[in-house]
């Protein structure tokens, strides 16, 4: 087939003929014949491509010529070209090769308009080049197109599809660590799984005996919210939906991101999907990551299509959905609530991980053993210890995404490092070892989930405020820590503490709010991290100090009176009225008042109105409206 494929880079070479002028008869006959590259025999250009199918599948011999076509010319002995040209191909190369000729054949006819547009225009410019260069052209042509299909004059092979540069991660025989240094894309997304079976951490929501895993089973798919921090598989159970339908052909399943797609995009989307399911009876999934940066009004743009069938919609949010997502499209959705990878889903996560890129656990037996004999021995192997990996399982705060990035960064750079320094004595590549500092290095710190103005500022504040009430001065301190090293402003803390110390501590402790007040102008003076202590020295104080709400609940129910009383407000009895003008006291007003600092006896008098006398809002209950 050597020669098969060659002439497919210039399959069709005009013979051209220039000279003097009583040859101009001669260039007129043969300017439109061609030669056929396998069995050398001249064609007119209208017939050249049938000939060449022909003469493929017959193996290029005498019999491919039939009667239809014009007899065959000698042709010039300038045109002739060299035996020794690798444009020049034998017959017998095709079965040198073992390759069919119809093989080839197919590759023929789907380029078929090409290569006649491509004779056409040999023959505009046949009569401005010798035949000796036209030659010279199209093997260079020839040898180009050999090139760009990676084959060689020796033999011609399919073309295989091109291997990228970066490492890809193979599961069964594990990945040199070598290529790690190289890796193009996070090792999260490069492990991210394609499978519920390889989905850890929550079986709350699509275990195996869960109502949703039922329905993504049955590829009966609701619209969905998923709701949870980062890194806990909202994406990855959403490219799980997306891998099952595509495998089943039942859906089409289309990605945007809220933070970069316009809604002229989604638009763009939903109509799609109309005519998906219009001409084609097949349902779009559309997947929103950061559905809560879409504002109310883009949300609105999926109310109709979701609640007529037109799209599934699957959002995902690391923010309330109650705050963030309009309560239209929330009524249409199922809201499904991913919680905080446990220790125990990140450990299963990491040994998936290191399975995938052929590390070993220290101490431990490979589970594969056939995997050294397959690996590189040229390689240096690379082992982690247990307490590292239980490391990376407590310091990443249940996010997947952080976990298995500090893996990689880890791996890297030890295996950078030992690639820098000599090898052992024999020559053979040293062992990596990636131990608990290495791990620690690249954390660097625990990750602490807390959005300022989100979810979790609430829920800390709310965590302190009901430790205090509760005088457990231990948990009080730790919910001030999450607070401070999440980033919180320490003047909002201080406000709250200055509440607390009238709504909770009140009068069983009189001097709890100037201890509050003062340390928020400590905080305010001396700022972070100094002002922490003081934060400390408060919550602990108000911890410790007994608790009344009396004042607070007593207040509660003056506001439950105002709200619930009906008609108009009673006025304010007249002997409690000013009267600083003449009229004013000739109306009544202040008629009647005891000045009490001129009596030495308590003294008898109303202070409500008439309908409010004898009430007690200390003890008083407000009934309902």
């Amino acid at each position: 087939m050597q020669h098969q494929c060659q002439c497919y880079g210039h399959v069709l070479r005009v013979k051209s003929f220039a000279g003097s002028s009583n040859m101009a008869s001669d260039t007129t006959a043969f300017s439109d014949l061609v030669q056929c590259p396998v069995c050398s025999k001249d064609f007119k250009s209208s017939t050249i491509n049938g000939h060449l199918d022909r003469c493929l599948l017959d193996g290029g011999g005498p019999q491919a010529a039939t009667d239809s076509e014009p007899p065959p010319k000698k042709p010039r002995p300038s045109a002739e070209p060299d035996p020794s040209s690798p444009a020049v191909n034998k017959p017998s190369a095709s079965s040198s090769t073992g390759a069919s000729p119809s093989a080839v054949f197919s590759m023929f006819h789907t380029n078929r308009s090409n290569v006649s547009g491509k004779s056409e225009r040999n023959v505009m410019f046949s009569n401005k080049r010798s035949p000796g260069h036209a030659m010279n052209k199209g093997i260079k042509r020839n040898l180009q197109r050999e090139a760009e299909l990676g084959m060689t004059a020796e033999t011609v092979t399919p073309v295989q599809a091109s291997v990228p540069s970066g490492p890809l991660i193979k599961p069964e025989n594990g990945v040199s660590p070598r290529t790690l240094l190289t890796i193009d894309k996070p090792l999260a997304e490069k492990l991210r799984p394609n499978t519920l079976e390889e989905y850890f951490g929550q079986n709350k929501v699509v275990g195996e005996h869960t109502l949703l895993r039922s329905l993504l089973d049955s590829q009966e798919i609701p619209s969905l919210i998923l709701w949870g921090p980062p890194g806990c598989g909202k994406t990855t159970l959403a490219h799980i939906i997306a891998s099952t339908s595509k495998k089943k052909g039942t859906a089409r399943f289309v990605t945007l991101s809220a933070t970069s797609a316009s809604i002229n995009e989604v638009r763009e989307v939903i109509k799609q999907a109309q005519n998906e399911l219009r001409l084609c009876k097949r349902r779009t999934i559309l997947f929103i990551d950061e559905i809560h940066r879409f504002n109310k009004s883009q949300q609105d743009t999926f109310l109709p299509h979701v609640e007529c069938g037109t799209i599934t919609l699957i959002g995902a949010t690391t923010e309330n959905p109650s705050f963030q997502v309009n309560a239209a499209l929330l009524s249409r959705c199922r809201v499904l609530v991913l919680e905080k990878l446990s220790v125990e889903a990140m450990s299963l996560i990491l040994h998936r991980a290191l399975a995938s890129l052929g590390i070993k656990v220290l101490g431990q037996d490979s589970t594969n053993p056939k995997e050294q004999d397959q690996s590189d021995e040229h390689e240096p192997k690379v082992y982690i210890e247990q307490k590292a990996l239980d490391t990376i399982a407590h310091l990443c705060d249940g996010d997947a995404r952080a976990g298995l990035n500090g893996l990689q960064l880890a791996v890297q750079a030890r295996v950078g490092l030992a690639q820098s320094s000599l090898s052992a004595q024999d020559g053979s590549p040293q062992d990596i070892l990636v131990q608990e500092e290495h791990v620690k290095e690249g954390l660097q710190r625990s990750y602490i989930l807390y959005d300022k103005a989100g979810e979790e500022h609430y829920n800390c504040i709310s965590a302190l405020h009901k430790s205090m009430r509760g005088s457990h001065e231990n948990a009080s301190l730790y919910w001030l820590g999450r607070m401070l090293e999440g980033g919180e402003d320490p003047l909002y803390v201080a406000r709250r503490l200055v509440r607390f110390a009238s709504e909770d501590v009140g009068l069983a402790d009189p001097s709890a709010l100037p201890q509050a007040v003062s340390a928020f102008q400590a905080c305010h003076f001396i700022g972070m991290p100094e002002c922490e202590v003081i934060l400390a020295q408060c919550v602990v104080y108000l911890a410790r100090a007994p608790k009344s709400v009396d004042v607070y609940q007593a207040y509660a129910n003056v506001k439950a009176c105002l709200r619930n009383h009906k008609g108009p407000l009673p006025p304010v009895p007249l002997h409690l009225r000013n009267a600083p003008t003449k009229l004013m006291k000739q109306l009544g007003y202040a008629k009647g008042y005891k000045y009490n600092p001129a009596f030495s006896s308590p003294v008898e008098q109303e202070y409500l109105p008439e309908e409010l006398r004898e009430i007690d809002f200390f003890t008083w209950t407000p009934s309902d409206p």
